[in-house]
């Protein structure tokens, strides 16, 4: 089932623990209901450069901001929208990496203002008519099409060896929610994610669920595994993420005397996807300390995309 997986240490190692989790009577066995995997996404399941999909479906909307009202214009992150300056947006990513949440604090502010008072149901047809047609700036591809194929072989051999996966993201909830079932075949109920406040509305013979101007929370960082275990009530026994951002999400993937696998994704591939290791340079260190299993897209993938997405 892992088709698209080099033979290697790292499809060993993967095999080789999820064999043994299964190995009924085994030393290492786990009953189904505590296997648990969390994967991150941006960078994780799905392409996040030159900039994660989600900034880009939300710059064209502060650009839409800013076309409307020009006072936008010199003010960031509408400025950077407006410009189309890709640079500033990626980079305040990389910047909240490294510790410094600056320009991420505007880029929130902003999104928090870009949806203030539209309807979950709108927001998701939002999403869903930006997935219909949007495609990466440099990969040739639609956006729909920038899934990993080896990450999503991964999550059917975990789901047909008897685990749940969730997703646990940095990104939004509701963005990843209408797209998730058609490229990862997740439902939206598993997964986790960052989220903006939402109000109830009642009125006129129906009800509105309307997001508000202000962030819920950002699931990213330490967040990670406290909303993990607030949701799923669950300590993970495999986990999968990319950046610094998930480091406290891998370290919490480990129950006590129990099997653990943590999978760190290594972007090392400028022929077939990105090469970078800006803003995971924490995540690797750690990894490399205490044995994690780093994932070279460029070693241990035979394929990144499916062929037939393109």
């Amino acid at each position: 089932m892992l088709e698209s997986w080099a033979d290697g240490e790292t499809r060993s190692a993967i095999v080789d623990f999820v064999e043994r989790v299964t190995d009924e009577g085994g030393p290492g066995y786990v009953e189904p209901a505590a296997r648990v995997a969390v994967f991150d996404n941006d960078g994780t399941l799905w392409c996040e450069k030159p900039m994660p999909i989600q900034l880009d479906f939300t710059i064209r909307r502060l650009g839409d901001m800013a076309e409307r009202d020009p006072s936008l214009r010199s003010q960031q992150p509408w400025k950077a929208a407006y410009e189309n300056d890709t640079h500033w947006l990626g980079a305040a990513m990389v910047n909240h990496y490294h510790g410094d949440d600056a320009d991420l604090k505007l880029l929130m502010g902003a999104i928090t203002r870009a949806f203030d008072e539209v309807t979950v149901e709108e927001y998701d047809a939002r999403v869903t008519s930006f997935f219909g047609d949007a495609d990466h700036p440099t990969l040739a591809r639609p956006y729909r099409g920038c899934g990993y194929k080896p990450m999503v072989e991964l999550l059917r051999y975990l789901e047909a060896n008897g685990f749940t996966v969730y997703i646990a993201s940095g990104g939004d909830r509701d963005f990843m929610r209408p797209i998730a079932g058609e490229l990862y075949g997740v439902p939206p109920e598993r997964i986790i994610g960052s989220a903006l406040g939402i109000s109830y509305r009642a009125g006129d013979g129906h009800t509105d669920l309307l997001y508000k101007a202000a962030m819920d929370f950002f699931d990213d960082g330490p967040e990670k595994p406290v909303r993990i275990w607030s949701r799923i009530g669950r300590r993970p026994i495999l986990s999968v993420g990319n950046s610094n951002g998930d480091l406290p999400m891998l370290a919490f993937s480990e129950l006590p005397g129990t099997p653990a696998l943590r999978l760190l994704l290594l972007h090392d591939d400028a022929e077939r996807e990105f090469d970078y290791v800006a803003g995971a340079e924490d995540v690797l260190e750690h990894a490399r300390r205490n044995d994690w299993t780093v994932v070279s897209v460029k070693n241990d993938w035979n394929e990144v995309f499916a062929p037939d997405t393109a």
